[in-house]
């Protein structure tokens, strides 16, 4: 029997649905957490083998401990997995220590985590990157603006969604922020584009072929809505366009994506600049896990099918008989509190009820990106898609959701 060590089962609240799936395969799930066991749902209980229940995750000598124990009691384990950016290195490491063949090792962080590591990569499968310096002085840093002009972005090397990220436009934003970096952290400075952000998210098999494929479309920044506690909107297409399917595919290729579900960003961009004509992909960053809160459910509104399934027979099977049904575009709002709609979420609802997926609270520590008050629903047409962001968003003046490429 193929044992399975999932790392943090309980967050987010919807990945007990992996471990559950993986189960119904018929392969011991291995549970490992700092939530006591009491406290756990009946569901996420009930979607493992065992549960081992550490103080803190952070400590990495308790979780090789737990990693040990279920060693000892199941036998050689096959694989393990947090499918979340945090535990992505301590991740590698376990496999390092315990010769787990599948899935990323240490030596494989640079490429996938460090945004200046992903450049040769996104080179070898021929996709643009943005020019980039990593931040030192003031004046090599003027030097390099020199050559591509305000504003740049600044962000951590090796960070997690758009957390610490700013646009400088000025010497004394410069100025400002050489002032609060701590000189022991690696930051990157990238030139700015004028884009959206499009994504490619699929399963891999260990072969290295696509099992399921789609994509999500972000018309605000993260950067601004992180920065500026806006409103959070995201949709997941009701088709997948060639380019971002060839660039996804390319991407996956150059990495050696195996055995993973994976979440590329790039580019789309929205006028002629100098790193390519307007409509062109170019990269922006890989991650090595789906993409994050209830993005997994949106895909399977979106298409009528079950991703956590897809994932657990991809680690069962290394394949899938998994369905996909009618195509929609799922869309994502995350209303923060506080701000006065025009809809409140009683005529929200009258209105949407019928396309309305998923309604529900964010938990804190996701809600600085996605919003306080999420709500997913699903339309057959991009004209109601848009005219339902139009009335989830009426307090603002402008929203603009681009046209389907």
């Amino acid at each position: 029997m193929k044992n399975l060590i999932f790392i943090s089962p309980n967050f987010p609240s919807n990945y007990w649905h992996f471990c559950r799936e993986v189960k119904n395969n018929g392969m011991n799930v291995l549970g490992i957490g700092d939530q006591p066991y009491d406290e756990l749902t009946d569901e996420q209980r009930g979607s493992m083998t065992e549960y081992y229940k550490v103080d803190t995750l952070m400590d990495y000598d308790q979780v090789y401990r737990a990693v040990a124990f279920f060693a000892f009691k199941y036998g050689r384990i096959d694989f393990l997995e947090s499918n979340n950016e945090f535990w992505l290195e301590q991740d590698a490491k376990l496999r390092d220590d315990f010769n787990i063949k599948s899935g990323f090792r240490t030596s494989d962080m640079p490429r996938i985590r460090y945004k200046s590591g992903m450049k040769e990569y996104y080179r070898r499968a021929g996709i643009p990157t943005a020019r980039w310096h990593m931040v030192d002085d003031f004046d090599r840093c003027r030097a390099f603006i020199d050559e591509v002009g305000y504003p740049v972005i600044v962000k951590p090397d090796n960070g997690v969604g758009a957390n610490d990220t700013w646009k400088l436009s000025t010497d004394v934003q410069l100025n400002d922020f050489l002032a609060r970096w701590d000189e022991h952290t690696p930051y990157i400075m990238e030139e700015f584009i004028d884009a959206e952000v499009n994504s490619y998210d699929a399963i891999y098999n260990a072969e290295g072929e696509p099992i399921f494929e789609t994509g999500n479309v972000t018309p605000d920044s993260i950067m601004d809505i992180v920065n500026n506690d806006g409103n959070s909107i995201y949709y997941i297409r009701k088709r997948l366009p060639d380019d971002i399917l060839k660039a996804g595919r390319a991407t996956a290729k150059a990495f050696g994506v195996k055995s993973r579900f994976i979440h590329f960003e790039f580019f789309r961009l929205k006028s002629d600049q100098h790193i390519g004509k307007a409509g062109d992909v170019v990269a922006l960053e890989v991650n090595m896990r789906p993409s994050g809160g209830f993005s997994p459910d949106m895909m399977n509104f979106a298409h009528s099918t079950d991703v956590y399934k897809i994932w657990a027979d991809m680690m069962a099977y290394d394949k899938t008989d998994m369905p996909l049904g009618s195509h929609a575009y799922c869309a994502y709002v995350g209303r923060r509190d506080g701000k006065h709609f025009v809809m409140d979420h009683d005529s929200l609802m009258q209105k949407y009820g019928e396309n309305m997926c998923l309604v529900t609270r964010i938990p804190q520590a996701l809600s600085p990106a996605m919003g306080d008050m999420a709500y997913m629903a699903a339309f057959f047409s991009r004209r109601e898609m848009d005219e339902f962001y139009r009335d989830a968003l009426a307090e603002e003046n402008v929203i603009e959701v681009p046209t389907e490429a």
